[in-house]
């Protein structure tokens, strides 16, 4: 057994570096922190100052109570904190930080400045720290409040530096954890700016239009009010109509005693409240309230505290899904059917025959003595000889062929006969057929091909995108009246990221204000498809790819646009298209796959079909 001892304590500011990966995992976890300190401070005005994405700066500006000159430097303690005294207080919670790790863990991988005054006081404090170090303190004039500077995050620490994502990604996430919070106190004034410029600028308003200020116009009128008070707690807020469900990017919130937090239980049950009223595939929004006693949550699960456990969480349930399926009955809140649409369901007409409540046909009665022509102003020459006007007109317009007359003929004849198949009569040149208006069969001589049209064109189109933006070949038609796109402060960001790659496939905007852009042009592609909506998916499409890192923006963007804008099921082709499209096909790169990689037909040859038929 050897002598010596291989179990060591890590020094402090090691353990603090390790301790700060759970706290401090990017920017956004620093900006949370730091928004939840000037909150619990009772600020009620706080600027965000962010540049690189938080890599060089992430600067909080608030104007709450500050701290002394000995609070100022206890703060960046391990496990320091004004919130408890012991272990009791953790069920009797009422703010946002409370474990201690946050300003100790971002000390200790980043550089820190932080001047705090409180108003009793006539200078305030200035602290510095480098590494989890104290560099200096002194007292300095400043405001009243705090102000805390973090520059050079994880430069102590490059693996980490290393593994953040762009700037436009690590932005984003900001964005997302600023709308987060200010969603969750809209009574508080937030600004934010990033490399100078203003992102948004926040008044104080009620919850209906901080909704409307984060997540943009377009949910004016598809927003229900709920308000309930139960013996659990109070659960107010809002929930989305069916028209507002998407596919991606659906704006879903649930906040805990003006606290965000995840809980996909509770997404479970708003989305039954919507059952039969969207499709599976589709999430419906939401900004749901929770009022209860602290006593009866438990938020010190995780350290970011995105994750709270209830006492009476199966309680809670089916109180969720009856609230939404309650507001949307009252608000008659249930989509039409729209016939217009290219996916219309298909209703067959009752027929008139051996129909019981058939309505009865009207009958008619007339004079069979009556006769017009019966008077005393008729003449009997006028009619006499009439033949004989029209006796020398025929040869004029013979010329060697059929008479017009016997053409007339031949042509009612023909017209009677439209519906019969002119297959019977002309020999076959292109075998293939459109069936259930979702594939395509097309015959050959030794089997037959089922060919998914969905997939089939976007597949032709992704090319025909990819091969735009190369060669910088953009067919766009000007829109006679602009489309309006407004956008949030996320949503703007990611824009930016992906206007260029929109532009190359043949979209053009104009800026109409900070966040808001008009559509003057569409790609010769798009169709009757909504051109705001179809760069709205695409951005989510974007953000949501988990391949992005892999992949070009570039392709992502073709693939988004390629999926909106393909022919979907329902749409009934005619043969020129069919043919078209199978052409288009064969001069594909790729014939095989869609481009999200599903199969785009499958082939039964002859000798399966007979083997079938054994």
């Amino acid at each position: 057994m050897s002598d010596t001892n291989c179990i060591q304590v890590l020094p402090e500011v090691v353990a603090n570096q390790i301790a700060a990966g759970e706290v401090v995992q990017r920017p956004a976890s620093v900006v949370k922190e730091l928004l939840e300190n000037s909150i619990d401070a009772g600020s009620t005005q706080i600027d965000i100052y962010i540049k690189d994405a938080g890599r060089t700066l992430i600067q909080v500006i608030d104007n709450g109570i500050g701290m002394s000159e000995n609070d100022a430097v206890t703060a960046f303690l391990p496990h320091a904190t004004s919130k408890i005294r012991q272990a009791d207080d953790l069920f009797a919670l009422s703010t946002m930080g409370f474990r201690g790790e946050a300003l100790a863990s971002i000390a200790a991988v980043a550089h820190v400045e932080l001047r705090t005054k409180r108003k009793q006081d006539e200078l305030g404090s200035c602290v510095c720290l480098s590494g989890g170090h104290l560099e200096s303190q002194e007292l300095v004039s400043c405001a009243n409040g705090t102000n805390i500077a973090v520059r050079d995050l994880f430069y102590n620490i490059p693996a980490r530096r290393k593994f953040l994502k762009s700037n436009e990604s690590e932005f984003r996430n900001i964005v997302s954890v600023v709308e987060q919070i200010t969603l969750a106190h809209p009574t508080l004034e937030f600004s934010l700016y990033h490399n100078g410029q203003v992102i948004f600028k926040l008044l104080p308003e009620n919850t209906h239009k901080r909704i409307l200020s984060i997540i943009g116009k377009k949910m004016d009128g598809k927003l229900l009010p709920i308000q309930v008070e139960t013996i659990l707690g109070t659960i107010s807020g809002y929930i989305g109509t069916p028209e507002a469900a998407v596919k991606r990017g659906a704006s879903q919130f649930f906040f805990v005693n003006h606290r965000y937090i995840q809980h996909p239980y509770f997404n479970k049950a708003v989305q039954m409240g919507y059952e039969k009223l969207i499709s599976t595939d589709a999430k419906a929004p939401y900004f749901i309230y929770f009022d209860v006693e602290p006593a009866k949550i438990d938020v010190n699960i995780h350290p970011t505290k995105t994750e709270v456990r209830f006492e009476d969480e199966k309680a809670f349930f089916p109180i969720l899904s009856a609230i939404v399926r309650e507001t949307l009955g009252k608000a008659n809140a249930v989509p039409t059917i729209d016939f217009d649409q290219d996916d219309a369901p298909f209703i067959p007409a009752a027929p008139a025959s051996n129909n019981a409540y058939a309505a009865p046909l009207p009958k008619v009665s007339f004079d069979p003595s009556y006769n017009p022509f019966k008077g005393n102003y008729t003449s009997k020459n006028s009619a006499q000889n009439w033949e004989s006007l029209y006796d020398n007109s025929e040869p004029a317009h013979t010329s060697g062929k059929a008479s017009d007359r016997s053409i007339l003929q031949e042509s009612s004849a023909a017209a009677t006969n439209w519906c019969e198949p002119l297959l019977c009569e002309q020999p076959v040149v292109f075998k293939a057929m459109q069936w259930k208006r979702k594939y395509i069969v097309w015959l050959q001589e030794s089997g037959m091909q089922v060919l998914h049209q969905h997939r089939l064109h976007s597949r032709i189109l992704y090319e025909q995108y990819i091969k735009r933006m190369k060669q910088g070949q953009a067919f766009s038609l000007p829109l006679l009246f602009p489309e309006i796109l407004e956008l949030s402060a996320k949503e703007h960001a990611l824009f930016v990221e992906v206007e260029p790659h929109l532009k190359g496939i043949g979209f053009e905007f104009e800026p109409f204000g900070k966040t808001t852009y008009q559509i003057t042009a569409v790609p010769d592609g798009l169709g009757d498809a909504n051109p705001v909506q179809t760069v709205l998916e695409t951005m989510q499409l974007l953000q949501n790819n988990t391949s992005a890192a892999t992949e070009s923006k570039r392709e992502l963007v073709a693939k988004a646009m390629a999926e909106k804008t393909a022919i979907v099921a329902g749409k009934e082709l005619s043969d020129m298209q069919i043919k078209l499209m199978l052409e288009q096909l064969s001069a594909c790169q790729d014939t095989t796959y869609s481009p999200n990689g599903l199969p785009i037909a499958v082939t039964i040859d002859e000798k399966e079909i007979e083997n079938k038929l054994k």
